[in-house]
């Protein structure tokens, strides 16, 4: 007979041996490296202590979105969406493996388009580390060499002039602006969109 609870234990064994697997040291105390279910209440504390300061980019979230359960259940959707190839998360973490960012693919579509959306937040007090510039390389790298993808675009509310620096650091370009693109913020609010140009190689269809 199966133990489902030796079964969890190993499925969560493999989950970490895969993390470390694609860990990258940013900085003496800062790693990046892929999202995992464990994280959900490290993320849940990131979060409440960075709301008010991500309120102005973010959309309005249910007081659900700041709990332990809440963070576990948004990562369980992204992870299978990970599995089903349609997104990619990864987290800052410190140097006690606390989340003190993250960065997503989302909508990562293939064929003959191979592209994907890119968002990202850094804790307010590890702002102005270049943390966030390191970060989208990264992605931009994965994105390149693992993913096969060609383009990486993102978005940022039009006032949001400091994560406009992280793009053009990273080599987006800005290419046109979206009327109401996202209700952020309790409203319909235009942002800039931005991409980066991977590589011209053909797509492998």
């Amino acid at each position: 007979m199966i133990d489902p609870s030796r079964t969890r234990t190993q499925a969560h064994a493999r989950t970490r041996t895969q993390t470390h697997a694609h860990t990258r040291v940013l900085a003496p105390d800062v790693t990046f490296r892929p999202a995992a279910i464990e994280d959900a209440p490290s993320f849940a504390a990131a979060l409440t202590r960075n709301r008010a300061y991500m309120r102005p980019w973010e959309p309005v979230r249910p007081e659900s979105f700041y709990t332990a359960e809440g963070q576990a259940a948004r990562l369980t959707a992204l992870l299978a969406d990970r599995d089903a190839g349609r997104a990619m998360p990864w987290v800052l973490a410190d140097g006690d493996d606390e989340v003190i960012g993250a960065f997503t693919l989302s909508q990562i579509a293939l064929g003959p388009y191979r592209s994907a959306l890119l968002g990202y937040w850094v804790d307010a007090a590890h702002a102005g580390r270049g943390l966030a510039t390191t970060a989208v390389a990264a992605v931009c790298e994965e994105a390149r060499d693992r993913l096969g993808l060609h383009r990486v675009e993102a978005a940022t509310v039009t006032d949001n002039a400091a994560s406009q620096r992280v793009l053009a650091k990273s080599g987006f370009e800005r290419f046109g602006t979206a009327p109401g693109y996202l209700h952020i913020n309790g409203g319909w609010r235009d942002h800039h969109l931005f991409q980066r140009l991977l590589h011209d190689d053909p797509p492998q269809l």
